[in-house]
C-alpha cells in the first residue's frame, strides 16, 4: 500500500528557497555587464537596494486513499479495490467515517463512529461490553484492520479504540474476491493512525458519564533530518464505570508505528499494538416482562446487573505486530506486501438470567413476578493469527483502453486453545438482587482449533472510450478447518466479482455489480459442531455524484442479497449460535455528505431493508442527520456547534413483543483557541430508555442511556 507520507518534492524545488534569492541577486547584477560593449567608466558607489520578499510555498502533499484529510469527505479508498482509487469510481456502496467527524461525534466506540453511516446499523445490541455488533445491510461485516483481519473467533478480541484510528471504511456487500473472509454484509476497514513527517502533538483528558476518566495522546513526526524516517506514538488509559452496576470499562492502549521511505518509490510501515481491555458483563440478557413488557414489580432498572460481583469479568489482551511494505518499480508496476502477527487472549466468565429462555412469557419462578434462574458460563480463549497479503498491480494502456491489473495471494493461519465450563445457579431476584449464592464449575478443555486459508486472486479494472469502466474479479480460496480428535474439513470456493459503470464527466457515475462471498468459521458452536462457511451473492445498482469541487458526494444503491449457511442466535442457547440455510434481503440506500460555504458540513443518510424471516429483524427504515457549524462568538473564533438526529423505525422479530420506534439527539458544543481545544458532547440527550432489540428467545437489550463527555486537549 501506499505511504502515507507525502513524496520528496523534485530536486529543484527543494534547492528554489535557498538558491533563488541569489541567482535573482546575480542576474541583476550581471545584466549591466552583459550589456556593454566597452569598458565604462568606474561606477558610483550604488544605493543600498532592497529586494522584494520571495515566498515560497510548498505545495500540499495530494490525497490518497492513506492520508489525513480534512473535513467529512475522503475522496479516494483502497478498500473497495485494493488499488488507490477514488470513491466516485468505485461500483460499489462504500462509506468512509473520517477523523474530524470521529473527532467531532467524540465516538467512544466503533459502534458510535458508525451511528451516521449509510447502510450501518450501530449498537445492535445496545450496552454490550462484549463487541460493537454492528450490523450492515442485516447481516454481521467482517473486520479489518488496515487491510488485514482482525477479529478471529469470539471472546478473544479487544474492541477497536476509535482514538487509535484516523478513519473507518464500511464497503457494502459480498467482497470476498478481494479479502476471501468477507460475509455478504461487507467489510469494515479500519484506517490506523501512520506517521507523519510533520511534527504534531497533542495531549488530552476526558470526563465523562459514568465516572468516566480517561487521558490521551499522540504525536508524530520526523526522525532524520531529511524525512525518509518518521514515527507516532498513540496512546490511552481509562478508568470507568458503565451504565450497570458492577460493570466496568477500564481500557489502557499503546500503538507505536515508524515508517521509512528511502525514495519517492519505497516505503515501509511498520504497526504495533498493545491492549488490555477490563470489563464486565453489560450484557444482562434480562426478560421481556419487566423491559418492554409490563410487570406488576415495575421496570427493571437498565443499571440491573445480573452476574456476580468479583466473579464476573470480560478481560481481553491483544499485542500484533504488523508491516507494510511498497515498492514502484516504474509508473506501471507496483508490488506491495501486508502482514500482521497478533496474539489475543481472553478471559470471560458471567451469570445470566435462564428462566426467560425455557418459557419467554412466564420467566419467573414466583407468582410475584420477581424471581429467575441463572446460568454460569465460563469462556478461556488464548488466539494466535499471522495474516498476510502480497500484490502486484500493473497499468496498461492500449490506445483508447487502459487496464489497472492486480494480481494477489492471501494467507491466514490462526490456532486456538480454550477452556470452557457450564453450570446452574438457584433462585436470583431481578426487583431486590442478593449476590453470593452461588458456585462456580470446573473449567474443561475445548479441542484445540485451527484454521488456515490460502487465497489467489485476479482483479482487472478496465476503461475504455473515455467514459466506460469494467470491474472484473475472480478469487479461489482453499480452505482447511481442524478441530482436534476430529477429521480435518477441507473446503475450496472460487468467487467472482463484475461491475460496470458509466463514467458522464459531469460528476454522475451510474453502476450495475455482481458479488460472491465466501467465509469460513472458526472452530465450534456451544454443542461441538464445526460450523460450515458461509456463501453468499449480490446484485447491486447505483448512483454516484461528486459535484466539480468535491464538496457534495451522492450515493444511491438498490441491493438484492443471498446467502447460505448464515449464523442466526440459538433459540434456547444465548451463548451459542446456529446456522440457518438460504437466506435473503433486499434494499435501499441513500447517502449525501455536502460543505456549504467554508463553515458547515452535513451528513444525512436514509436505509430501507427488506429481510427474510429467517433473520434476525433489524429496522425497516433508519435515517440519521449530523450537521456542524463553525461560527464567531462574542467577537471570538474558533467555536464549533454539531447537532444530530438518529431515528429507527419499529420492527418485530416472530412471537416477540415489537421493539418501539426511537428517536435519539445527539450535539456537540466546542472551542478551538490557540493550541487548546475544548469539548462538551452529548449523545441521547433526552435520556430515552428504549430497547435496541428484542430477541424471539425471550431477552431484551436496553440501548445506551444519556451520556455526556467533556474533553480537554493541547496541541503543541
Amino acid at each position: 500500500m501506499p505511504s502515507s507520507i507525502p513524496p520528496f518534492p523534485p530536486r529543484a524545488s527543494r534547492s528554489h528557497a535557498a538558491f533563488g534569492p541569489l541567482t535573482f541577486a546575480l542576474a541583476v547584477c550581471m545584466t549591466p555587464l552583459v550589456a556593454q560593449t566597452k569598458p565604462a567608466p568606474a561606477p558610483e558607489p550604488p544605493a543600498e537596494t532592497v529586494l522584494p520578499e520571495i515566498k515560497v510555498k510548498a505545495a500540499g502533499g495530494k490525497e490518497t486513499a492513506l492520508t489525513p484529510v480534512s473535513g467529512y469527505r475522503p475522496r479516494r479508498s483502497m478498500t473497495g479495490t485494493k488499488t488507490d482509487t477514488p470513491l466516485s469510481e468505485t461500483p460499489q456502496a462504500i462509506s468512509v467515517v473520517s477523523r474530524e467527524q470521529i473527532e467531532d461525534q467524540a465516538s467512544v466506540s466503533l459502534g458510535d463512529v458508525l451511528n451516521y453511516a449509510s447502510g450501518v446499523r450501530s449498537n445492535a445490541y445496545g450496552v454490550d461490553s462484549r463487541g460493537d455488533w454492528v450490523r450492515v445491510r442485516g447481516s454481521e461485516p467482517i473486520q479489518f484492520v488496515d487491510g488485514l483481519l482482525q477479529i478471529y473467533g469470539y471472546n478473544n478480541n479487544t474492541r477497536p479504540d476509535p482514538y487509535t484510528l484516523e478513519r473507518v471504511e464500511v464497503l457494502r456487500g459480498p467482497s470476498s474476491v478481494l479479502y476471501g473472509q468477507g460475509s455478504t454484509g461487507g467489510v469494515l476497514n479500519l484506517q490506523s493512525k501512520r506517521p507523519q513527517a510533520e511534527r504534531q502533538a497533542e495531549v488530552g483528558v476526558q470526563f465523562g458519564s459514568f465516572n468516566r476518566r480517561q487521558v490521551q495522546g499522540d504525536i508524530t513526526g520526523a526522525i532524520s533530518d531529511d524525512g525518509r524516517w518518521s514515527y507516532r506514538l498513540v496512546g490511552l488509559a481509562r478508568k470507568s464505570d458503565t451504565q450497570v452496576d458492577y460493570v466496568q470499562d477500564n481500557r489502557y492502549v499503546f500503538a507505536p508505528s515508524v515508517a521509512w521511505r528511502p525514495s519517492a518509490d519505497t516505503s515501509l510501515v511498520i504497526l504495533g499494538l498493545w491492549q488490555k481491555d477490563e470489563t464486565g458483563s453489560t450484557a444482562t440478557f434480562l426478560p421481556w416482562s419487566g423491559t418492554v413488557l409490563p410487570n406488576p414489580n415495575g421496570q427493571i432498572p437498565t443499571s440491573r446487573f445480573v452476574s456476580e460481583p468479583g466473579f464476573d469479568e470480560y478481560t481481553m489482551r491483544q499485542a500484533s505486530l504488523g508491516y507494510q511494505f511498497e515498492h514502484r518499480f516504474s509508473d506501471a508496476w507496483t508490488v506491495r506486501q501486508n502482514v500482521r502477527y497478533a496474539a489475543n487472549k481472553g478471559s470471560y466468565q458471567t451469570l445470566y438470567p435462564a428462566s426467560n429462555f425455557a418459557d419467554p412469557l412466564n420467566p419467573y419462578l414466583d407468582p410475584e413476578q420477581r424471581t429467575i434462574s441463572r446460568s454460569i458460563w465460563m469462556n478461556k480463549r488464548d488466539g494466535h493469527a499471522l495474516v498476510a497479503d502480497q500484490s502486484l498491480e500493473g497499468k496498461l494502456s492500449w490506445g483508447a483502453v487502459e487496464q489497472r491489473v492486480l494480481f494477489g495471494v492471501d494467507y491466514l493461519h490462526y490456532t486456538e486453545n480454550a477452556a470452557s465450563a457450564y453450570g446452574f445457579s438457584p433462585t436470583f431476584d431481578l426487583y431486590a438482587p442478593v449476590y453470593g449464592n452461588f458456585t462456580a464449575p470446573a473449567l474443561t478443555p475445548n479441542p484445540a482449533v485451527a484454521l488456515s486459508q490460502t487465497g489467489v486472486y485476479l482483479q482487472d479494472q478496465i476503461t475504455f472510450a473515455s467514459h466506460w469502466s469494467v470491474l472484473l474479479g475472480v478469487r479461489n480460496d482453499h480452505v482447511t478447518n481442524a478441530v482436534e480428535g476430529s477429521p480435518t474439513d477441507r473446503d475450496n470456493a472460487t468467487t467472482l466479482r463484475a461491475a460496470l459503470m458509466y463514467l458522464t464527466g459531469r460528476g454522475w457515475s451510474p453502476y450495475v455489480s455482481y458479488a460472491e462471498s465466501f467465509q469460513p468459521i472458526a472452530g465450534t458452536n456451544f454443542y461441538g459442531q464445526r460450523y460450515r462457511p458461509l456463501r453468499g451473492e449480490q446484485l447491486e445498482v447505483g448512483l454516484k455524484y461528486q459535484s466539480p469541487s468535491g464538496a457534495t458526494t451522492l450515493n444511491a444503491a438498490f441491493y438484492d442479497l443471498k446467502e447460505k449457511n448464515r449464523q442466526v442466535n440459538d433459540p434456547v442457547q444465548p451463548l451459542n449460535m446456529l446456522q440457518a440455510g438460504q437466506t435473503k434481503n433486499r434494499g435501499f440506500e441513500l447517502e449525501a455528505k455536502t460543505r456549504i460555504g467554508k463553515s458547515f458540513e452535513l451528513v444525512a443518510n436514509f436505509d430501507h431493508i427488506d429481510l427474510d424471516d429467517q433473520l434476525e429483524a433489524v429496522p425497516a427504515n433508519q435515517l440519521s442527520l449530523w450537521g456542524r457549524a463553525r461560527f464567531t462568538f462574542a467577537g471570538r473564533t474558533g467555536w464549533s456547534a454539531g447537532l444530530g438526529f438518529r431515528r429507527t423505525a419499529a420492527f418485530q422479530n416472530p412471537a416477540a413483543p415489537e421493539v418501539a420506534a426511537t428517536n435519539l439527539l445527539d450535539a456537540m458544543l466546542a472551542l478551538d483557541t490557540g493550541n487548546w481545544r475544548f469539548a462538551v458532547n452529548g449523545t441521547n440527550l433526552t435520556d430515552k430508555i428504549h430497547a435496541t432489540t428484542i430477541l424471539t428467545r425471550g431477552d431484551a437489550w436496553y440501548g445506551p442511556r444519556r451520556n455526556l463527555l467533556t474533553s480537554v486537549t493541547y496541541r503543541f
